[in-house]
């Protein structure tokens, strides 16, 4: 079973392990495609992107990037392994001209990378087929946020998702695991937001005996912000986090412990592979939202592929291995083979791995690390 404790240094993976190399690209069958998308297996297009843009991270978050296992074991890839701005932003042209229509930087944590405004700039110049701005996105744990946010603001990065598990000081430096202030954070989402930032979410991974007590503060801290909460159930990504199904604290238990607190009106979806469900809270328009990959998987709507770092597209944040598309980035291959290779990853795409988890299913023992392709 996946709830299975997944700490034996064994089975930990670094960065990807011999048995976790990338697979080999579809050669053959068409292309299923509709409406200008891609169409996978199970009839979901390729609408989003995840880009990691680094390996590195200031933070060791217990659930994504444990001290105790990744400062022993940790190696991050050589410089010339990780694609570079050029190469980031031809894939996502070419996924934009087949239908992608949002690209969300991440990491590790993505304001490592330096320069990564350049990046941003260059990514704010892409246009949909029909003419349209493509959504720029980022997903950052904040801790250098205040001095950044401006200058994102004016590459042309549209959206901001900032990590933020509590608002107590001891809880959230127990959970970044590097003494690292929430007030820091903080700052950075106030400066996110007088920069111009009009769509701010903060993220809140909430596990069992930790951070429930930091539901309410969030909430009650961000009223009338306009900042929009999202508590995650916490999810057994990648190997080395420890995951127990008893740690998970469920939607239905945040919509309870909200409850005891505020009024709470159920909110329809923004649109159809939205991951939160969308919540009202209060009496006025703030609204909160609730990540329910374990106890309410959304994977038949799940629009998104991952890019790591080194170049390989992964199907799932749950995937145990990615498809090398590096190698044709470097080795002279047309744009038109690029766009084909990709179409045929997508539609051989069959992933559902929460579904699984959640039906018993036999599940891979051996997961890429969420640090790895981003959250």
């Amino acid at each position: 079973m996946a709830s299975e404790n997944l700490t034996d240094n064994s089975r930990v993976i670094p960065i990807v392990s011999e048995s976790l190399k990338a697979l080999p690209i579809p050669l053959n069958g068409g292309i299923r495609e509709k409406d200008g998308y891609w169409i996978d297996m199970l009839g979901r297009p390729l609408t989003d992107i995840r880009i990691s843009v680094t390996d590195h991270c200031n933070f060791r978050c217990r659930y994504c990037k444990p001290k105790e296992i990744w400062d022993k074991f940790d190696a991050y890839l050589p410089h010339e392994e990780l694609l570079n701005f050029e190469e980031l932003y031809r894939i996502s042209r070419i996924a934009v001209e087949h239908g992608v229509r949002k690209i969300r930087l991440t990491g590790g944590e993505p304001l490592l990378r330096k320069h990564i405004e350049d990046l941003i700039a260059k990514l704010a110049t892409l246009r949909t087929p029909d003419g349209k701005k493509v959504d720029i996105a980022m997903t950052t744990n904040g801790s250098i946020l205040a001095k950044k946010a401006q200058g994102l603001k004016d590459a042309g990065l549209d959206r901001l998702t900032v990590s933020l598990d509590a608002l107590d000081e001891k809880i959230f430096q127990e959970f970044n695991d590097v003494g690292f202030p929430a007030a820091k954070v903080l700052e950075g989402i106030h400066a996110a937001r007088e920069a111009g930032f009009e769509h701010v979410k903060v993220n809140t991974v909430v596990k069992r005996g930790i951070n429930e007590n930091q539901i309410v503060p969030l909430l009650e801290h961000f009223a009338g912000t306009g900042v929009i909460v999202r508590f995650i159930e916490y999810m057994d990504a990648g190997t080395s986090n420890g995951w127990r199904m008893n740690d998970v604290v469920p939607t239905s238990e945040v919509i309870r412990i909200v409850s005891e607190r505020f009024k709470v009106t159920p909110l329809t979806p923004n649109y159809q592979s939205e991951t939160a469900q969308r919540w009202r809270y209060g009496e006025g328009d703030d609204e909160f939202g609730c990540i329910s990959s374990v106890t309410r998987p959304f994977c038949r709507n799940c629009s998104r592929a991952r890019l790591s770092i080194e170049g390989a597209v992964y199907l799932c944040l749950f995937a145990d291995r990615g498809f090398d598309i590096r190698t044709m980035l470097r080795g002279g291959a047309s744009d038109e083979e690029i766009a084909e290779a990709l179409g045929r990853i997508w539609t051989n795409r069959s992933n559902h791995y929460s579904e699984l988890r959640m039906n018993g299913m036999p599940l891979p023992v051996k997961k890429v690390e969420m640090s790895y392709i981003g959250g």
